[in-house]
This record gives C-alpha cells, sequence and structure tokens, in this order.
C-alpha cells in the first residue's frame, strides 16, 4: 500500500506542476524500487489490456462488417495494439484500409494508410512505410489529415536518417525530415499537442534547452498521469535532462516515463532500456539486467525489428557484464563455501574434543564424587568406630579397675590358689572376644544394614550363606566385612579375627569359589556394597 501511495502521489505531482522544473527531485531509490514493483506485477496489467481487446473482439464478432461500426471497432483495435503489438495494430488497419477502399471511402482510407506508414515506419518497416505514402498525394489530401501526413514522412526520414550505414543518404534523409517537419509546423494548430511537441523539438535541437523545458512544463500541464501521452512527454523531458547534463533528473523521468509504460501494459517503449544503460553506467548492474531483459521480452512482444535493433547492442554489454559478475558471484560463494566447510571441520574437530574433554571431566567427575562419597563413608565408618572404640577402651579400662581390685583382695586374704586358677582359664578372654566380635558386628551392621543379603547376591544360590539364630556375622562374613572397611591384608584380618593368616586366605578363596561373579572382580563387588 505504501509503494502505491508513493506512485499515486508522485505522478499526481508531477502532473500538475508549475511552469519550471521541480527544484527537489525525490530519491531515486524510491522510484526504482516502485519500477520494481510494477515489473512484478505486470501480469496483473496485461490482463486489463487482454480484457479490454477481448471485450473489442467480441464486439467485432457482433458487428457485421458492412457497417460503419465495424470500421470504427477496428480503429478502436488498432489503439490497442498500436504500443502492444505491431502486427496486430497493422493487421486491423490493413482491415480498415480494406473497407475503406471497397466503399470509396477515400477520406478513412487516406487516414488509415498515414496511419499505417507511420506505424510501419516506427517498426523498421521503411519500403513498406514509403509505398504507402508514395501511393497519397498531399494536394488531395483533407486538410485534417495534412499534420499527420507530414509527421509521417517527417518521422520516416528521421528513422532512415538515423540507421542508414551511408553517410550521404544520411544528411539527404535529415535534410528531408526538417523539410517536411517545417510544412508540419504550416499545417498545425499551435494549440495542438503535435505542435507543442515539435516545437520543444526544434527548440532543444538548436540547444535552447531552458525553453525547451518550458515547453515541456506546457505539455506536461496538460496531460494526466498514467496515460500514453504522460510517458511519450516525461520520456522527452529525460532527453531534455540529458543534454543538460543533469543526470539524477533524467533517471527520474526515465522512471516515471517507464513506470507508466508498464502500468498501462505497453511494450514499445524507449524509457526503460534508456534507463537500464544508465544504471549500467553507475556500476548498478544487477538492476540494470533486469530492466533489459524485461524491456528485451517486451520488445520481442511487440514484435518490430527496429525496436530489437535498439535494445540489441545495450543488452548484449549489459549480459556479458551481468554474467562476468555472476561468475564472480560464484567464485566468491565458492571461497566461501570452501571457508565455511574448513571451519565446519575446525569446529567439528573443536566440538569432538571438547565433547571427549568433557567426557573426561565427567569420568574424572564422576571418579571424584565417588572418591567423596567414599571419603563420607570413610569418615562414617571412622566417627561409628571411634565411638565404638572409645567406648570399649572405657569399658577395659572399668574392667581392669574392677580385676586389679578383685586380685588385691584375693591376695590380702590370701586366696592365692583361687587367684591363680582364675589368671589359668580363657573364659575372660573368650567372653571378652565374643563381646569385641559383637560390637565390630552391631556396628559394621549399622553401617551397611544390607550387607549380609547383598553379600549373598554375589554367591551362587546354593551357595549363600545363612546365619544361626542370634548370629550377627560368621567368620567369613566377619572376614569380608573387614575386606569392605579397607583392611584386605590377611595377616592384619588374621590378627583380628585371632587366626592364622592361612586360615584367613582359605577362607578367601572358598568364598571367592562360590561366587557368581568373576573370581578377579568379587571383592571389588565387595568394596561397592553400600
Amino acid at each position: 500500500m505504501k509503494i502505491k501511495l508513493l506512485i499515486f502521489l508522485g505522478l499526481a505531482l508531477v502532473g500538475i506542476h508549475g511552469m519550471s522544473a521541480p527544484a527537489d527531485v525525490p530519491a531515486m531509490d524510491g522510484w526504482t524500487d516502485a519500477l520494481d514493483v510494477a515489473i512484478g506485477k505486470h501480469e496483473e496489467y496485461v490482463a486489463v489490456r487482454e480484457a479490454r481487446i477481448e471485450a473489442l473482439r467480441q464486439q467485432l464478432v457482433q458487428a457485421g462488417s458492412e457497417t460503419p461500426e465495424f470500421f470504427r471497432l477496428n480503429a478502436e483495435m488498432y489503439q490497442e495494439y498500436k504500443a502492444y503489438i505491431c502486427d496486430s495494430a497493422l493487421y486491423y488497419l490493413s482491415r480498415n484500409l480494406r473497407w475503406a477502399q471497397q466503399r470509396g471511402e477515400q477520406d478513412a482510407a487516406d487516414e488509415t494508410r498515414i496511419r499505417r506508414a507511420h506505424l510501419m515506419s516506427a517498426a523498421g518497416m521503411y519500403k513498406e512505410a514509403s509505398e504507402d505514402l508514395e501511393k497519397m498525394n498531399s494536394s488531395k489530401l483533407s486538410p485534417r489529415l495534412l499534420p499527420d501526413y507530414y509527421e509521417c514522412y517527417r518521422h520516416l526520414y528521421n528513422e532512415l536518417g538515423a540507421y542508414t550505414q551511408d553517410t550521404f543518404r544520411r544528411s539527404r534523409y535529415y535534410g528531408l525530415s526538417v523539410a517536411y517537419g517545417d510544412s508540419l509546423m504550416q499545417v498545425l494548430s499551435p494549440a495542438s499537442a503535435l505542435y507543442l511537441e515539435r516545437k520543444e523539438m526544434k527548440a532543444a535541437g538548436s540547444g535552447q534547452l531552458e525553453e525547451a523545458l518550458k515547453m515541456n512544463d506546457s505539455r506536461l500541464a496538460g496531460i494526466r498521469p498514467d496515460t500514453p501521452e504522460y510517458a511519450l512527454v516525461t520520456y522527452h523531458r529525460s532527453q531534455l535532462y540529458r543534454s543538460l547534463g543533469d543526470r539524477q533528473q533524467e533517471k527520474y523521468y526515465l522512471a516515471l516515463s517507464a513506470l507508466t509504460d508498464v502500468r498501462l501494459a505497453i511494450t514499445d517503449h524507449a524509457s526503460l532500456w534508456t534507463l537500464a544503460q544508465l544504471l549500467y553506467e553507475e556500476g548498478d548492474i544487477e538492476r540494470a539486467y533486469r530492466y533489459i531483459r524485461f524491456s528485451w521480452d517486451e520488445t520481442n512482444h511487440y514484435n518490430a525489428r527496429s525496436r530489437s535493433l535498439q535494445t540489441a547492442g545495450i543488452l548484449s554489454l549489459i549480459d556479458l557484464t551481468y554474467q562476468a559478475m555472476q561468475e564472480k558471484q560464484n567464485d566468491r560463494l565458492l571461497f566461501y563455501l570452501c571457508m565455511i566447510s574448513i571451519l565446519s571441520l575446525l569446529l567439528i574437530m573443536a566440538v569432538i574434543w571438547i565433547y571427549r574433554q568433557m567426557k573426561h571431566l565427567s569420568i574424572a567427575r564422576s571418579h571424584l564424587e565417588q572418591a567423596n562419597e567414599q571419603l563420607q563413608m570413610s569418615n562414617h565408618i571412622k566417627e561409628e568406630y571411634i565411638g565404638r572404640f572409645l567406648k570399649l577402651c572405657s569399658t577395659y579400662i572399668d574392667r581392669l579397675d574392677a580385676y586389679r581390685r578383685m586380685v588385691n583382695k584375693k591376695l590380702s586374704g590370701g586366696q592365692t590358689e583361687e587367684l591363680l586358677k582364675m589368671v589359668r582359664s580363657r573364659d575372660v578372654l573368650d567372653t571378652d572376644l565374643k563381646e569385641l566380635y559383637e560390637n565390630f558386628d552391631t556396628a559394621f551392621l549399622h553401617l551397611f544394614p544390607d550387607f549380609v543379603e547383598k553379600f549373598n547376591q554375589l554367591l551362587q544360590p546354593e551357595e549363600r550363606i545363612i546365619l544361626r539364630k542370634g548370629e550377627l556375622l560368621n567368620t567369613e562374613l566377619r572376614i569380608f566385612a573387614l575386606i569392605r572397611l579397607g583392611i584386605d591384608d590377611s595377616s592384619q584380618i588374621a590378627e583380628f579375627l585371632r587366626y592364622s593368616v592361612n586360615t584367613i586366605y582359605n577362607y578367601r578363596a572358598k568364598v571367592k569359589n562360590k561366587a557368581c561373579v568373576s573370581r578377579d572382580d568379587f571383592e571389588m563387588c565387595v568394596m561397592r556394597i553400600r
């Protein structure tokens, strides 16, 4: 919506401006953006013209070929095709010429022949245009047709002068064009649009550019935007600014003219490819390429040889430059792709390295957590057993003190025989050892309440240990309980349990033989019991 509003306001502003050129020209980017949008909507504009043509075609089917309505509708079809498809425009003019000749309508035939000759000269069909004009006698033409007749000859010789390769003929053709132009000015009404146009062109040709601009102001003030006449006048204005060396104004009016052409689905135009050439010269290759390709497609659609010749040169130049630019961009993209591939490879390697480091860190963290857990467990074990040890030490001190008093009492009473009997007995030692082991078992199971059950899970089902009633741990369990506490030296275990080292070794080997896990891993599995 914003772009449409910008186009409308810009066209309205140009359509109503005063007698002098605007002091400030809108930024070129805004108009080229609007032109880009219009080109994108080109199919919509073509559909509008095609709908008008189809409506006229339906009317022609219904109209009888003998009626003046037939001639009028053919003329309207010519007007629709004149700037759209050259061949079709010539076809409808030829139909009208035959109709007028068959009915002896000389005035209508002359008018149609002049129109056809003018269109042929614009399309590069110079011989055909010349033959049509030579069939008419200016002295017998209706006065209203004389301006068109002289304008047609002026245009024909101007085109011949522009495209001939012969220098002598070029001068002759241009001379004839000027002569017919002078004749034209003699018969034109000073208020007519063509009179103002020729006067402007004559002033521009003689170097009176400011005067030509004032005349162009008058022409612009008298026409409505979004009309073919508006596209033509703005194109002429751009050429005046080209002569003045004002490129910004030139591009601005070329953009206005091209925008009007596109919106009206006019395929016979010069403004867009001229604008493309200017943009190319300024280095805007991509936009210039888009414009010239679109203009070339439109020119092919119009199907006029001279228009193809006009655009072929600049199209070839812009196309080659664009292709070179594309190749450069492709080379640059290839370089960037290689760089990205290398960076991606480095990134993948870095990610793999980081992943491995994180994995190592995770393992180290896991080991640290295990170590912390073991340390906490070890601290807990130490706290438990230190408490038990202190308690036992206190108990044994009390017992030693009681034993000392009892010995002293026996000795004082002369009960030496009874005292010797007591000393020789192992009952006290056995009782103390039993109490020591019960304290050990209680403390251990307080730390590892599920030790017996989890230990049995490491043994084969038929070899699992079943404790006697009232028994907390037996010798085998007590050996591996000491191992779980970190005491795996058989001599230390033997010293604590009052067995020989060989006996402890045999116990350990016997239990490992009953294991349902690997013998080598058995004690490690015991260490993992929580």
